[in-house]
C-alpha cells in the first residue's frame, strides 16, 4: 500500500479496523487508536496548528507507512520488523490486555518508526526544526490515548487494580510510557541523521532489537503483576468485534483540549 496524503492514512486506518471488527482480530486496537490520532493531526494541518503543514504531512505519512508496510509483511506471511512482530503475535494470544495491545502498538511505531520517520522527513541539519513539531505530535497521541483510557473503563471494569498491585495507575503507566518514547525517538532520530545512509540498517536493526524487548516486557512483566493482568483479563468484556466498535465510536477530546494540553508540562513522568 502506497501513501501520499493523510486521506490516504485515514483510508487505510479505516480498511485495518474494518477487517479487524470482521475478523476478531486485536490488531484493531491500536489501529482505532492509530485513526483517531491521524484525524486529529488532519484538523491541526489544516488550522496551522503545526508549525510547517506540509512537513507535517509528509512526516504524517513516512510515518504511517512504517506501520502499513508492517501489517502487509505480516499478512503475506513474511515477517515484519522485531518490533512489530511483537505486537501482531500478541493479537493471537487471549491472554494480553485491550491496554497492553495498546502499549506494545504505541512502542513500536513511536520507539522504532517514529525516528526513522522523522530523519527521513528532516534529513540532516534540517531534523532541529522539526523539534517543536515533532512535540506537537506527540502531545496529540498522550491526549488521545487519555481520552481513551477513559473509554477502557468500560471494556476493562478492573483496570484499577493496577494502581493496589503496581503502584502506578494505568494512566501513569500510559503516560510514562507515551513521554520516556517520545524522548527516545528524538534521540534515536538524532544518531541517524548524524549516521552515513549506508549505515542506516545497521543502526534500525540494532534499535528495532532493543525495541522488541521493550514490547516484550509490556507484555510480560513480573509474576506479581501479570497476576493482576490476569485477574483484569478475566473481567475485560471478550467480544472483541463489539470492543472495537465501541472504541472506535466513542467521542475523543476536543481539538481545543488537545492544543490545550500541548502547553501543559502534564505528560511528565
Amino acid at each position: 500500500m502506497s501513501l501520499g496524503s493523510v486521506d490516504d492514512v485515514l483510508g487505510g486506518l479505516d480498511d485495518v479496523v474494518d477487517r479487524a471488527i470482521a475478523d476478531q482480530d486485536a490488531r484493531g486496537y491500536f489501529a482505532v487508536l492509530y485513526r483517531k490520532v491521524t484525524a486529529t493531526v488532519k484538523e491541526g494541518i489544516a488550522s496551522g496548528f503545526f508549525d510547517d503543514a506540509e512537513r507535517m504531512e509528509r512526516l504524517d505519512v513516512l510515518f504511517a507507512q512504517r506501520y502499513f508496510d508492517a501489517i502487509a509483511a505480516q499478512d503475506r506471511g513474511d515477517a515484519p520488523t522485531d518490533s512489530w512482530a511483537v505486537a501482531f503475535a500478541a493479537g493471537r494470544r487471549w491472554r494480553p490486555l485491550v491496554l497492553q495491545h495498546l502499549l506494545v502498538g504505541i512502542n513500536a511505531h513511536i520507539n522504532l518508526d517514529l525516528g526513522i520517520a522523522a530523519a527521513r522527513c528532516s534529513p540532516g541539519a534540517e531534523l532541529a526544526g522539526l523539534r517543536r513539531d515533532f512535540d506537537r505530535i506527540n502531545a496529540v497521541l498522550a491526549a488521545m490515548v487519555a481520552s481513551l483510557q477513559r473509554d477502557l473503563t468500560r471494556i476493562s471494569p478492573w483496570l484499577g487494580l493496577l494502581d493496589r498491585v503496581g503502584g502506578r495507575s494505568a494512566d501513569h503507566v500510559v503516560r510514562f510510557s507515551i513521554v520516556t518514547a517520545r524522548a527516545g525517538a528524538w534521540r534515536f532520530a538524532t544518531e541517524l541523521v548524524a549516521t552515513p545512509e549506508e549505515a542506516w540498517e545497521a543502526a534500525i536493526a540494532d534499535r528495532d532489537r532493543a525495541v522488541a524487548r521493550i514490547g516484550d516486557r509490556v507484555l510480560r512483566p513480573g509474576a506479581r503483576i501479570s497476576t493482576a493482568l490476569l485477574l483484569i483479563r478475566l473481567r475485560e468484556q471478550g467480544d472483541l468485534a463489539a470492543n472495537l466498535r465501541w472504541l472506535r465510536e466513542a467521542p475523543g477530546p476536543s481539538f481545543d483540549e488537545i492544543t490545550a494540553a500541548v502547553t501543559r508540562p502534564s505528560l511528565q513522568p
